[in-house]
């Protein structure tokens, strides 16, 4: 039995652990001074977050998925329903992932890809062709001379 009231949950902090200064390190054994208490440090995580060109909305990844797989479907002339029974998954959830709903996961994509009759590593390539096409339509920012042009984005499921 617990020990904890009813309805109440008990919270465990996750925190990314810290190393310790080599130079401050005891040997092992070495019995704590009282006032030189463990003290658990917590790293500030600043976003890195570049603003998408005005009017502009940056293309999603689970977009871009189900826009190839909507288009490999259509290109074989294949229902919804056959593609969905095919790849052993629901009707309605595949509609969600072609009309990028919904964030499918390697193996549901893997799944669709294959009752299509190809693989997870054709449609992940299929959709970094369009992405980089996207990108090259987009125009070139102003004021970031040295920032790297990347010609796509490679991405491993």
């Amino acid at each position: 039995m617990s020990n904890q009231a009813p309805n109440q949950a008990r919270v465990i902090p996750l925190r990314p652990a810290t190393a310790p200064d080599p130079a401050t390190r005891r040997p092992p054994g070495a019995p704590v001074p009282a006032d030189h208490a463990p003290r658990r440090t917590v790293p500030v995580l600043t976003p890195r977050r570049t603003p998408p060109a005005p009017g502009r909305r940056e293309p999603l990844w689970r977009d871009l998925v189900g826009d190839v797989l909507r288009r490999e479907r259509l290109a074989q002339e294949r229902t919804l329903k056959d593609v969905a029974d095919a790849a052993r998954i629901s009707m309605p959830y595949l509609s969600e992932v072609e009309r990028g709903r919904k964030e499918a996961s390697s193996e549901v994509l893997a799944a669709a890809a294959r009752a299509l009759g190809f693989g997870l590593t054709d449609l992940l390539s299929l959709a970094q062709d369009e992405l980089t096409r996207l990108a090259q339509v987009r125009p070139a920012r102003r004021g970031t001379p040295s920032s790297p042009r990347h010609d796509g984005m490679c991405l491993a499921a």
